[in-house]
């Protein structure tokens, strides 16, 4: 949104500099952008006379002025300056503008420099239009009346020392749209003071020849107002010269005079409207009505657009002539010939014109204040003052309002309680201040009820009072402050059990040497089959594209489509991880948390040493035990191969206690793998967070060091089993010959194949196993020692069916 610092004098009495109102918009919510100064750039170019212009001894083409200059300014001492100068216009007596050596020329970007040109020398430069960059007159040079005072600066005497401001608006500032908006918003923080708006119905003198109707079907929504009227024998020539120079500042062309006004009304007070030629009306009437769908219209910016039914248009008895708020037709619109015109002015639902601009890809002013909001109430008001500006610019004879529909009744009210500023935002700011504030904003005060204007669609609430007290007031006010402290002793721990524990899960992953990755918690539909979801009840209504139809009901899908884009890249090896949700449901508290961990490749980096391995299902069991560690999880879990179907049937397996599953690790299904386009071995775990039994003991510190300090004793032993008996199954039968005295029992070597066969017999295996025995009370004798090595070996016998291997 631009505009000048005059046209925001239209509406704001103040005397506030162009820093001060920068300052202030961009604390008050409207960001100031950036502010063209072109007193900046023109500053320099002064109004000259030419003493003498005579022809350049030695081009045809070129002559060399004599220039009075007056550096000092108006009053000052003349200085007589050659310059050699190529414009046919140049002449005795002419009075231009001069540019000194040293200036930069913004039209063609150089800076001047003393030259010699064909033998003479040349210090400085006439300029053209061009090279200010007033427009692209390049013919000759700027010819001003010989009244121009000389020595002043060109830009005060051609009045265009006007600053411009451009903010950026949010979508929940329509009113901003408007200079007069931000006029309202500067005067309510002590700025200046708003002008009034005077709004005065111009009298009809005959009834309007066309006709309006809005179709039933949109009166409810899509245009609950339209309203216009005919103004017959106007001269649509060029707009005046102050309304052109407003129009270019902001960077628009300026075309005709009832075009120009428009987009004044587009600007100055977020109303824009349209002008139809009353004699290329066909029928008498316009009709607002949704498109049947198929209809060809040829619109002002010069393109075809083929429209879609429902979309809402206005239409003569020949046709479509304008898409309704976002642009006009070519077929209706206004020319230099144009003699009896039709000025419109309508409320427009903004979903609808959203959607509809979207469709067919069209920006325009209109669209982008239709939908985001214009003020309902101000439809009639604004057809009234551009009614009287076109009779002012263009003359002519208006007739009779018609209109059909009415203003959308938008109030509303809301409780005013003084004391939420504090208790919200943290700033005391007295009641009167706040009243004032809100009445200064437009919004009408009945006790503590308070209504937002009409052109405040988002106040909705009385949160809504409070963040407008308080950003008038400035939230640079605020100060920080210590909290105040509570009862004596440890405070409570700020996160839940669950967050401490995804925060734990998250920082143990990265440092096993995974890259985290954020993925969508909406997958497609094949995707979610595949690993058991799918199903209607996490189906997305209206999905962002058809990739992301369904909530996940697991993490792995998006990692291994994560993997599969880096693969198709030439990154092979791949160790990547999420925590987030997944989802059995579409109902609230239908999800799970998940910590998800991805190997895809190898190992390690190619590398002299013979290192390099493929990554296998053990790389992915020890990292989820590593996970599980550090969340508090039992050492002493079992280990099953109830899973899920998307992991390999023989290589994965389920940690848990009892029927109380914790994670699940193991190589990926090649199915899967071909299915997501990942090309293997790839393994992955996923930890269940909140399935982690919590501790017994639930302090925020940590429980105390138990370490003994007596020596622990190894013990070794070898079995000889059926070559199918799991060794998991010896090591959880070792464990239970004595909790309290072993520490661990891990497996150190298995002796298979056909050298096993020939020594212990065919079908056979041997698991080797080390035993950990870790006193606490006293030193372990030799007895001790004995009878629990042989409860072992009584154990380990009787779950695995083998013998203790001599």
């Amino acid at each position: 949104m631009k505009f000048t610092l005059s046209w925001l004098s239209d509406h704001l009495e103040t005397s506030a500099s162009v820093t001060e109102i920068a300052e202030a918009l961009t604390d008050l919510g409207l960001e100031v952008e950036g502010v063209e100064d072109p007193a900046e750039q023109l500053a320099p170019f002064r109004i000259c006379r030419v003493i003498e212009a005579v022809q350049h001894p030695n081009a045809d083409r070129l002559r060399v002025c004599r220039v009075a200059t007056y550096p000092g300014g108006p009053g000052s001492e003349m200085v007589e300056v050659q310059v050699v100068c190529g414009a046919p216009n140049a002449r005795t007596g002419l009075v231009g503008v001069f540019a000194p050596a040293g200036t930069h020329v913004p039209g063609t970007g150089v800076d001047l420099k003393p030259g010699n040109i064909r033998g003479v020398d040349s210090n400085g430069m006439l300029c053209s239009e061009r090279e200010l960059m007033l427009s692209d007159d390049h013919n000759g040079i700027i010819d001003l009346p010989e009244d121009a005072p000389l020595g002043a600066r060109f830009i005060d005497w051609r009045g265009l020392n006007d600053p411009v401001i451009e903010v950026k608006v949010t979508p929940n500032r329509p009113d901003a749209l408007g200079i007069r908006g931000i006029a309202r918003d500067l005067a309510a923080r002590g700025l200046g003071k708003l002008k009034p708006l005077d709004i005065a119905p111009v009298a009809g003198g005959f009834d309007s020849p066309i006709a309006v109707q809005i179709d039933p079907a949109l009166k409810a929504k899509g245009c609950p107002h339209f309203a216009g009227r005919v103004i017959r024998g106007v001269t649509n020539g060029p707009s005046p010269d102050w309304l052109q120079k407003r129009l270019k500042a902001i960077g628009l062309r300026p075309i005709s005079a009832l075009v120009d006004i428009t987009n004044f009304f587009t600007y100055a007070l977020n109303r824009p409207l349209h002008v139809f030629d009353a004699d290329k009306v066909a029928g008498g009437s316009l009709r607002i009505h949704p498109a049947a769908g198929g209809e060809e219209f040829l619109a002002l910016d010069g393109k075809t657009y083929t429209l879609a039914a429902g979309q809402m248009v206005i239409s003569d008895d020949a046709g479509v002539e304008s898409l309704a708020g976002i642009m006009g037709g070519e077929l209706s619109g206004c020319t230099p010939e144009t003699v009896n015109v039709f000025l419109e002015s309508a409320w427009w639902d903004p979903i609808t014109i959203a959607a509809t601009g979207r469709a067919l890809k069209i920006n325009s002013d209109a669209r982008y204040r239709f939908e985001r909001g214009v003020d309902p109430a101000f439809t009639l008001p604004g057809l009234e003052l551009a009614t009287q500006m076109v009779l002012d610019l263009c003359g002519g004879e208006a007739s009779h309002v018609v209109q059909d529909g009415a203003a959308l009744d938008t109030t509303r009210s809301y409780k005013l309680n003084p004391a939420r500023v504090i208790s919200l935002v943290g700033m005391d700011i007295p009641e009167a201040e706040q009243r004032r504030t809100l009445t200064a904003l437009g919004f009408t005060l009945r006790g503590n009820d308070v209504t937002p204007p009409s052109w405040r669609p988002d106040v909705l609430g009385d949160a809504d009072l409070v963040e407008e007290v308080a950003r008038v007031a400035s939230l640079s006010r605020l100060k920080g402050a210590p909290m105040k402290r509570g009862t004596p002793g440890v405070p409570k721990p700020i996160l839940t059990p669950l967050q401490q524990r995804e925060k734990a899960a998250r920082r143990t992953i990265a440092a096993l040497g995974y890259n985290e990755c954020v993925t969508y918690s909406f997958i497609d539909a094949k995707a979610a089959t595949l690993f058991g979801g799918g199903s209607e009840a996490v189906r997305v209504e209206n999905p962002i594209s058809s990739e992301m139809s369904h909530l996940r009901p697991d993490l792995l899908p998006g990692l291994l489509a994560a993997a599969a884009r880096n693969q198709a890249r030439g990154f092979m090896d791949l160790a990547l991880f999420e925590v987030g949700p997944a989802f059995q449901g579409g109902e609230p508290g239908e999800q799970h948390l998940q910590a998800t961990g991805l190997l895809v490749g190898a190992s390690a980096a190619r590398d002299p040493h013979g290192s390099r391995r493929a990554v296998d299902v053990y790389d992915a069991k020890a990292d989820a035990e590593a996970v599980l560690a550090a969340l508090g999880a039992p050492a002493r879990a079992q280990i099953s191969r109830k899973v899920a179907g998307w992991w390999h049937p023989g290589r994965s397996g389920a940690i848990g206690l009892g029927p109380n599953t914790m994670a699940t690790f193991g190589e990926i299904h090649p199915r899967i793998l071909r299915e997501m386009d990942v090309k293997g071995p790839a393994v992955a775990f996923t930890v269940l967070v909140a399935n982690v039994p919590a501790p017994k003991v639930k302090t925020p510190t940590r429980p105390a060091l138990a370490i003994s300090d007596l020596q622990a004793v190894d013990r070794d032993f070898a079995f000889v089993v059926d070559a199918g008996v799991e060794a998991l199954t010896a090591v959880n039968a070792a464990l239970g010959a004595d909790k309290a005295l072993i520490e661990s029992v891990r497996v150190f070597d298995q002796f298979t194949g056909d050298k096993a066969e020939a020594q212990m017999g065919a079908g056979k295996k041997s698991i080797a196993l080390t035993v950990r025995l870790q006193p606490t009370a006293s030193t372990l004798t030799d007895a001790e020692i004995e009878a629990v090595s042989a409860k072992i070996v009584e154990k380990v016998s009787k779950a695995t069916g083998g013998t203790l291997r001599g």
